[in-house]
């Protein structure tokens, strides 16, 4: 894979920024051109923040085009569903199980979908549903759930497992970062688990 397309989709407070400047770096680190946009929404009241990643020998837009992502890196299950349509074909949906329910559906005036794996399935031909905030808690740090989903993408990406924690270590603070490395191999196992890859 010499270019592709990423996006991510998250809630307010997910780490969803964190994650996508993660990958970022992990490319830049890895010699490819990248291209970022973010869009932050309502992120300090739960709402939806996405960002698009863009990589290859040269890029010149940040910009996904709907039908054109190749991996689709949802932190919370519904918006992987909101946000299928930027999915190309062929595309990958790797989807945190946590459900976080929206200011909406707190309020009542709408219900949180129940078929929601069910409809992504119909909408893309590959996805993984991972139990990312399982694997945090496990490692005793909510806050890891972003990098527990990193390493999971990372399957999909055309780069090394080294780059990833390089880019931990230039990113994060020394005093989080081995906690971080620890999350972003949960990651990696928890969806080499599912037997969808090697």
């Amino acid at each position: 894979m010499q270019s592709g397309n990423i996006f991510l989709a998250g809630v307010g407070g997910q780490g969803t920024l964190l994650a996508s400047e993660l990958l970022s770096e992990a490319f830049l680190l890895s010699g490819y051109d990248v291209k970022k946009s973010e869009v932050h929404g309502m992120a300090q009241r739960g709402g939806a923040v996405t960002t698009h990643i863009r990589f290859g020998p040269k890029v010149y837009s940040p910009l996904i085009e709907p039908g054109s992502a190749g991996l689709l890196i949802a932190f919370e299950k519904m918006e992987a569903l909101r946000f299928v349509h930027y999915l190309s074909p062929d595309g990958v949906v790797i989807a945190n199980t946590q459900e976080i329910q929206p200011p909406s559906v707190l309020r009542g005036l709408e219900l949180y979908p129940g078929d929601i794996e069910t409809r992504l399935r119909a909408a893309a031909g590959r996805v993984f549903l991972v139990d990312a905030l399982s694997s945090a808690l496990a490692l005793k740090e909510v806050r890891a759930v972003n990098v527990v989903m990193v390493g999971a993408a990372s399957h999909f990406l055309p780069l090394p497992a080294q780059a990833y924690e390089d880019a931990l270590k230039l990113r994060l603070p020394a005093k989080i970062l081995d906690v971080n490395v620890a999350a972003f191999r949960a990651g990696r196992e928890l969806l080499a688990s599912t037997g969808g890859v090697a």
